[in-house]
C-alpha cells in the first residue's frame, strides 16, 4: 500500500453537453457519458486528505479549479473553447466525485515521473 488517496472525476451531462458544442469545427464528435467515463484521470491526494468523505469534500473544494482546468485543457487545448468556470456549484454540476483510499502499488519497479 502506498500513502496516498485517489479522486477520480467522473463526468455529467452538462460536460458532455460542452464537449459536444464547444468546437465548432467538429460537426459530431459523437462523445457519450458513457465514453467519457470508460478511462478516466486518477489524481493523487495525501493520504491524510482522503483519510474520511469530510476530508475529501474539503480538499475537492480547494482544488476544484485546478482539476476542472486539467479535465477541459484534455479536450480543447485553446483557452477560448473553455467554458467560465462560475463556480464550485458549477463544478459538482459538471462531475461527480469517487474516492479510493486504499491504494496498492503491485510492481517491483519505482514508480517514476513522466514529466507530464
Amino acid at each position: 500500500m502506498i500513502n496516498r488517496s485517489a479522486i477520480l472525476l467522473r463526468y455529467k451531462r452538462p460536460a458532455i453537453n460542452w464537449i459536444n458544442e464547444a468546437n465548432p469545427v467538429v460537426e459530431d464528435p459523437g462523445i457519450t457519458l458513457e465514453r467519457v467515463n470508460e478511462d478516466r484521470k486518477v489524481y493523487l491526494i495525501s493520504d491524510q486528505d482522503g483519510e474520511s468523505q469530510a476530508s475529501v469534500d474539503l480538499w475537492v473544494q480547494e482544488n476544484y479549479r485546478s482539476l476542472f482546468e486539467s479535465e477541459i485543457h484534455a479536450w480543447y487545448l485553446d483557452e477560448k473553447l473553455w467554458p467560465k468556470l462560475t463556480g464550485f456549484k458549477m463544478f459538482k454540476q459538471w462531475f461527480d466525485i469517487e474516492h479510493h483510499s486504499i491504494i496498492l502499488d503491485t510492481l517491483d519497479s519505482p514508480i517514476e515521473d513522466d514529466g507530464y
